[in-house]
């Protein structure tokens, strides 16, 4: 199985993107992850809200198959701990399909879209992070839960 994390935008900072990279880097002695990040909407500012968020879901259904597990990072998704999200994915693994997407919105999250499609919402905090921030704190998590499954000593218990 492999993972792809789709995102809007570029991070623009050169800290996170350094993070990303040595995480992903890790992970690939575990599973293939890979970071997939899709253009800013163009002219955005002449946009309402809603009009963004459509058209960035369609940048996401255009790569996701029909057949796809799609998780939306989204504030109001199920909190785990890391221990359960390593068994989340586990059970993920185990049900098998080439791909497991997991979904990181732009500034204003989702469209209904994206929503109806997805089979699933998980967040990472009760805190708000800036949607750039995200993706360093959930690859971090990617590597963690795959040491947990190997019972390796990287996550203390």
């Amino acid at each position: 199985m492999q993972i792809k994390i789709l995102c809007i935008g570029k991070t623009g900072k050169s800290f996170l993107e350094e993070g990303e990279r040595e995480y992903l880097k890790r992970l690939s002695n575990y599973i293939s992850v890979e970071l997939q990040v899709l253009p800013d909407i163009k002219n955005a500012k002449s946009l309402s809200e809603q009009q963004i968020k459509h058209k960035e879901g369609l940048q996401f259904l255009e790569k996701i198959g029909p057949k796809e597990t799609v998780i939306l990072l989204d504030e109001k998704g199920k909190n785990y701990d890391s221990i359960a999200f390593a068994d989340f994915l586990q059970e993920q693994f185990n049900r098998g399909g080439k791909q497991l997407f997991f979904l990181i919105g732009g500034p204003y999250g989702f469209s209904d879209e994206i929503y109806q499609r997805a089979n699933g919402q998980l967040s990472l905090s009760k805190m708000t992070f800036s949607h750039q921030m995200i993706r360093l704190f959930f690859v971090e998590q990617i590597y963690r839960a795959m040491t947990i499954l190997k019972g390796e000593p990287y996550h203390h218990r």
